[in-house]
């Protein structure tokens, strides 16, 4: 990456004193997590498990949370990359307005950022659709690997979301644990597909855009509608709006700013000297 090339973004960043950050699934590859998309904004494998299938059909539950047990394993080790950081050091140099995930990583966090809203939850959390009970992910992985202990022999590759590529793998003796508190079905505290973000969440999230005079949308194709409300709403607006992704975008037109290029490796390079 020629240094020039950044030139447009670090004066797009230096121009805002109250950015409002969009992060999607490129903002998370440099740490292993992969991403649902291509970069003609296509899928590189098959769709995730629906909201529908997860609740309603035991298997597809059972094949989610197999899958799951043995994806977590590097999913739950994965660190936050120099995208990451450097986006909290924008926040902790108060340059920020907010900052709005469609990542369930929770990387964000433990880069240090405070002011981060999850649009479709934080994987690392479960709860029981029964009683609303609350609890950790890593319980419940020892829960999985406790009733479940042969699947481990499993090998896998990482895939999107804590996710393994488990093709062709049998889960029908695959022991999903209920809930402890009140024998439940327990979910990953996340928006499945075929599920609605709560709108309470989007509409703090909208009031932060509204306060803010630029959009930076990080590792996004905005081919989902939850994220490309936000670049819709800010070209509405009138707020300017610089894009880091890879590929094509559905706000390719509505940007000001586009740059193709690895976002780590452009915000590590680029916030450092705004």
């Amino acid at each position: 990456m020629n240094p020039s090339d950044l030139t447009p973004l670090r004066e797009f960043l230096d121009r805002s004193r109250s950015l409002f950050v969009l992060t999607g699934a490129g903002c998370s590859t440099q740490s292993g997590i992969p991403a649902y998309r291509d970069e003609r904004g296509e899928w590189t494998r098959r769709q995730p498990v629906t909201w529908q299938a997860f609740s309603s059909d035991t298997l597809a539950r059972q094949r989610y949370w197999g899958r799951s047990m043995i994806g977590w394993q590097s999913f739950g080790r994965a660190l936050p990359n120099p995208a990451h950081l450097a986006l909290a050091r924008l926040e902790q140099n108060h340059r920020l307005s907010g900052l709005v995930t469609q990542n369930v990583d929770g990387l964000h966090q433990a880069a240090g950022h405070r002011e981060v809203i999850d649009l479709h939850g934080r994987l690392d959390t479960v709860i029981c659709l029964a009683c609303g009970a609350q609890s950790l992910r890593s319980k419940m992985q020892e829960r999985l690997v406790a009733a479940n202990p042969h699947y481990l022999k499993q090998a896998a590759e990482a895939a999107p979301d804590g996710d393994a590529d488990l093709d062709g793998v049998d889960f029908d003796s695959f022991r999903v644990p209920d809930c402890p508190r009140c024998g439940g079905m327990l979910k990953p505290d996340v928006v499945f597909f075929g599920e609605n973000v709560p709108r309470e969440r989007v509409g703090r999230t909208l009031g932060w855009l509204e306060k803010s005079d630029a959009l930076l949308i990080v590792g996004s194709s905005l081919t989902v509608f939850s994220g490309y409300r936000y670049a819709r709403h800010a070209a509405e607006l009138g707020i300017p709006i610089a894009l880091i992704n890879r590929g094509r975008t559905r706000a390719d037109s509505l940007t000001s700013l586009k740059l193709e290029v690895c976002c780590a490796h452009a915000l590590a390079a680029t916030v450092g000297m705004v």
